[in-house]
């Protein structure tokens, strides 16, 4: 699963053993199991689940939605806003107004390594970010961002290029200077390939979080430890341990097996598996079912001639029956989405168009585009050419791999052909999606928080080349002039009402357009020991370990 600013969403190798635990070790480690492994440990260097579920434990964002979808100060102390006087007009020096935002470091928020996280942090983030070569995975957040003014060791004010409603969202987290800056400034173009956080994964002046890593199995587990400075509120576990396994199906016999103490909400099982599961053991576990902002959905790559018309991709929608596939394989539960936005965020439009099932209309469309000739059940064009695609996902993920079975065969009553080839999700989010090696279809799921302006996914100048080091999460390769005018007038509109008509025009605009095939909004179900005590979903992008100073042990 990916994620983003609208983003994304976007879900690890079956262990061979069963290991038994004293009831003092078990004490003292926490052991989760999940569906994938991080492609690298660099915040900002591409957008993934996984890896933010990992470093939700090792490090604090300045602002994240908490569980009220309320945006909350975690590094900051004071949430900054203009009636506070933090948040000023100003005016710009080429003419227009921006924002100035002012920000506080908590006081003895200190790297693991005794260096203490100051602005000079903020600022070297900020330089590498909006770098053409970093290869950061939105680099637009960083460029909206003029300058980074140092006030001291820990104040410092980012000054915005326009007025925002959203301006909490542009502030780098901190990276690690004493550490980073020589590696990044000896070649910048290299920089994401030699960053320490991949090269040196375990260095203590990585972390400033309540935990920090200590051991790295490439693909298989991620083992985590206290982090001697953290200055909130201590841990209850000694070590944390992120085991990947892959397999829905052998993530469910590990937890039972007692291998492992609970099952990630993000990366773990389906909904329909959770639900099954509770009822063989709903005496020994807890589950946790909450829905919220996670889209899943199929990136189309637009640079294939047969998927740049609208009316084929609108064909391609209409021949699916999506309240099938949630009525029979999710119980209704993970209801069909019909675009980006949830019903569940307040600038959702009930009116905005939908396209339901419909095989005869989808048919109809397909002849109309030239898709007329029939041979063995699969549709030619007049110069011989077969509607077909490949079809790629999240390989061992039982809910996707069955969806994709369903898709195949709903697409081939329509005379489509689809090849289906699945790829490890580190392989699949690691180079296929983000460098746009998917030659047809790419189904994941992008996780948001409420109101957030997906523009690093939809605008045309965010789309990852080997020229701009694959920076950007528009995919697909979208490219509508009137899309980008819409972003850009979302985020600077301050007034709600008139807000909420450009987020209407913008449904409208996604759902007949189609940049995307929508497919539903996902359901996280989180499995856990009765005895874990305080993990609270959010729903949205603010992964739970944000909070696992919080998680207890009691009773065990």
């Amino acid at each position: 699963m990916q994620m983003s600013r609208f983003a994304s969403f976007f879900l690890f190798s079956v262990l061979s053993s069963v290991v038994l635990f004293s009831s003092t070790a078990r004490a003292e480690t926490l052991r989760i199991g999940m569906t994938q492994f991080p492609a690298n440990f660099h915040p900002a260097i591409e957008s993934m689940l996984a890896k933010s579920f990992v470093l939700g434990a090792t490090s604090r964002p300045f602002v994240v939605h908490d569980q009220s979808w309320e945006p909350v100060c975690l590094l900051c102390t004071q949430f900054p806003t203009m009636e506070n006087g933090l948040v000023k007009r100003e005016v710009l020096a080429e003419g227009g107004e921006g924002l100035s935002v002012e920000y506080d470091i908590h006081p003895r928020a200190t790297w693991g390594d005794g260096t203490p996280v100051t602005s000079e942090d903020v600022v070297f983030s900020w330089e590498m970010g909006r770098h053409p070569e970093s290869g950061v995975a939105d680099q637009e957040t960083f460029r909206r961002i003029l300058s980074v003014e140092v006030l001291d060791e820990k104040r410092f004010i980012t000054h915005l290029d326009r007025v925002v409603f959203d301006y909490y969202r542009y502030v780098p987290s901190p990276i690690p200077a004493h550490i980073e800056r020589q590696i990044f400034e000896d070649n910048p173009t290299e920089y994401r390939r030699r960053t320490a956080y991949d090269s040196d994964p375990t260095n203590r002046g990585l972390a400033y979080g309540p935990y920090r890593i200590a051991r790295v199995e490439s693909g298989s587990e991620i083992e985590l430890t206290r982090n001697e400075t953290w200055w909130g509120a201590a841990p209850a576990f000694d070590k944390v341990i992120f085991k990947v396994i892959e397999n829905t199906a052998a993530l469910e016999a590990n937890l039972l097996s007692g291998s492992l103490d609970m099952i990630s909400g993000e990366l773990g099982l389906s909904l329909d598996q959770a639900l099954a599961f509770e009822k063989r053991h709903g005496e020994d576990y807890q589950v946790l079912s909450k829905a919220g902002l996670i889209y899943e959905h199929i990136d189309l790559n637009l640079d294939n001639p047969l998927l740049s018309d609208p009316r084929l991709r609108r064909a391609l929608l209409q021949a699916i029956d999506r309240e099938t596939i949630s009525e029979r394989l999710f119980q209704g539960r993970q209801p069909v989405a019909h675009g980006s936005v949830s019903p569940l965020d307040w600038v959702y439009d009930e009116n905005s168009p939908r396209f339901a099932y419909d095989l005869d209309a989808s048919i109809a469309a397909l002849e109309a585009l030239g898709w007329s000739e029939i041979e063995d059940g699969i549709r030619h064009n007049a110069a011989g050419e077969k509607l077909s695609f490949e079809l790629m996902t999240t390989a061992g993920n039982r809910s996707r791999e069955l969806v994709e079975q369903v898709l195949q065969s709903q697409w081939k009553k329509a005379g489509v052909e689809v090849r289906i080839r699945n790829e490890p999700a580190r392989v699949f989010f690691g180079q296929t999606v983000t460098q746009r090696r998917f030659t047809g279809l790419a189904m994941f799921a992008w996780i948001s928080s409420p109101e957030n302006v997906p523009r690093t996914t939809l605008k045309s100048d965010q789309i990852p080349s080997e020229e701009n080091n694959w920076s950007g999460q528009n995919y697909t390769g979208y490219k509508n002039s009137e899309m980008d005018k819409l972003l850009d007038s979302i985020e600077v509109e301050l007034d709600r009402d008139k807000r909420q008509a450009l987020w209407a025009r913008f449904q409208e605009l996604y759902a007949t357009d189609l940049p995307v095939l929508p497919l539903y909004w996902r359901a996280n179900t989180f499995v856990l020991p009765k005895w874990l005590k305080g993990v609270r979903p959010t729903g949205h992008t603010g992964v739970t370990t944000l909070w696992i100073e919080e998680w207890k042990s009691e009773g065990r």
